[in-house]
C-alpha cells in the first residue's frame, strides 16, 4: 500500500499575478512567495525566483529584467511563467521516487477557452502529468470550509493582485461572477499615480505598496497615520522624501474602492431572487490578499446592506481550497471547471 500511496503527489496551486502558492497533499502550504523571476537578458539564464527577485525589483542594471509573467491572473510570458513552476514542482519531486504529479490550479472564472489551455500547458509542460481548473470563487469557499455542495448560495469576494473574482455559488458551481481587473496592483498604481500628480514626485511599486499595507484604508479609521516616504523629485531628478497621510492614501484608493463595489452591486442585482436571500442570510466572505485593506469589510456591509466576513488567512484561502481537492481529487472532480461557462457579467 505504501508503494501505492508514493506513486501519485497530489497538489494545490494558486498560481496568482502576485504570489504563488503551493499544497501538498498530506503536509499543506509549502510554498508562498512572490509570482517574479529575474533574468539575464544577455544570457537568457533564470537568477532568482520568487522572493529573491523581488528583493532586486527596481534595483537591477539594465542587462537584468525583474518579470512578472503574469497579467490580471492571464499568463501573459509563458515561458517565464514555466520556470517559476518548474521551480515548485522541482523542489517538491526532489524527495519523491515517484515522479506522477496532480495539479489542481485555480484561476479566474472569465478566462477564455486558450487562456485556459494555456494555464494547463504550463503546468504539465512544467513537470505535472495532470491538470486539473477549478474557478477562484469554488476554491476560496471550500477554503473557507463552507457547504457550498447544498442548494443555498454563498457570495464571495476574492481581491488578489490581479482580478477582483465577485461570484454567487450554490450546489457546487458558480451562477453569476463578474471578474474585475482592478484588485491590489491596481491599487499600488494608484497611490503612485496620486503621488506623482500631487507630490511631484516618482516612487516604485515596493514603496506604494508599502503606502498601502501600512496607512492604506477604505474608510476613515478615527485615528490619523502618516508615513515617510523618499523617491525621485520630479522637477529636479533628484533623491526626495516626504510624508503622506492616511486621509491622502485613502483618497487614492477611492476610485478603485468605488468600483469594486459597483461591481458587487451589480452581481447581486442580477442574481435570482431566491438566492439574494440566501446571501442576504449566509453574508457576503472576502477573501485574498486585497481584502485585508483596512475598513474594507465595514464600508462594503454598509453599502451592500449584507454581513461581510473576513475568511481566516484570506492570502491563503484559494490555495487552502484547492488543496482540499488535492487531499480527494475522486471526490471532488464535480468542482472542477466544465467547458460550460456561469452567466457572466461584463
Amino acid at each position: 500500500m505504501k508503494l501505492f500511496k508514493g506513486i501519485k503527489t497530489d497538489i494545490g496551486v494558486d498560481l496568482g499575478t502576485a504570489n504563488s502558492l503551493v499544497y501538498l497533499k498530506g503536509e499543506g502550504i509549502i510554498f508562498n512567495e512572490p509570482t517574479m523571476i529575474a533574468v539575464n537578458n544577455k544570457t537568457g539564464q533564470v537568477l532568482a525566483i520568487g522572493n529573491e527577485a523581488k528583493r532586486m525589483m527596481g534595483r537591477t542594471p539594465v542587462h537584468i529584467d525583474v518579470v512578472r509573467p503574469l497579467v490580471n491572473g492571464v499568463i501573459s510570458d509563458f515561458q517565464m511563467a514555466q520556470e517559476i513552476l518548474k521551480y515548485f514542482i522541482k523542489k517538491i519531486k526532489k524527495d519523491r521516487l515517484f515522479n506522477y504529479i496532480r495539479a489542481v490550479v485555480a484561476i479566474p472564472t472569465n478566462l477564455t477557452e486558450v487562456e485556459r489551455k494555456s494555464v494547463e500547458d504550463a503546468i504539465v509542460s512544467s513537470g505535472a502529468s495532470v491538470a486539473y481548473l477549478m474557478e477562484e470563487p469554488i476554491a476560496a469557499l471550500l477554503g473557507a470550509n463552507l457547504p457550498i455542495n447544498e442548494p443555498t448560495a454563498h457570495m464571495v469576494v476574492d481581491i488578489g493582485g490581479g482580478t477582483c473574482e465577485i461570484a454567487i455559488v450554490s450546489m457546487g458551481g458558480v451562477v453569476v461572477s463578474k471578474s474585475l481587473k482592478i484588485a491590489g496592483d491596481k491599487m499600488n498604481n494608484d497611490i503612485a499615480q496620486y503621488v506623482h500628480d500631487d507630490f511631484k514626485m516618482a516612487i516604485g511599486e515596493p514603496t506604494a505598496e508599502k503606502i498601502k499595507i501600512e496607512i492604506g484604508s477604505a474608510i476613515n479609521t478615527g485615528k490619523p497615520i502618516e508615513i515617510k516616504i523618499s523617491g525621485r523629485d520630479l522637477s529636479s531628478g533628484l533623491p526626495k522624501e516626504t510624508i503622506i497621510k492616511d486621509s491622502q492614501a485613502r483618497m487614492a484608493l477611492m476610485p478603485s474602492v468605488r468600483q469594486i463595489i459597483e461591481a458587487i452591486k451589480d452581481t447581486v442585482e442580477k442574481t435570482p431572487p431566491e438566492l439574494a436571500g440566501d446571501v442576504l442570510n449566509n453574508g457576503l466572505y472576502l477573501s485574498g490578499g486585497g481584502s485585508l485593506l483596512k475598513g474594507f469589510s465595514d464600508l462594503i456591509e454598509k453599502e451592500i446592506g449584507v454581513r461581510t466576513i473576513s475568511v481566516d488567512d484570506p492570502l491563503t484561502c484559494v490555495v487552502r481550497g484547492t488543496g482540499v481537492a488535492a487531499e480527494n481529487i475522486e471526490n471532488h472532480k464535480k468542482f472542477f471547471a466544465l467547458s460550460v461557462r456561469p452567466i457572466t457579467i461584463e
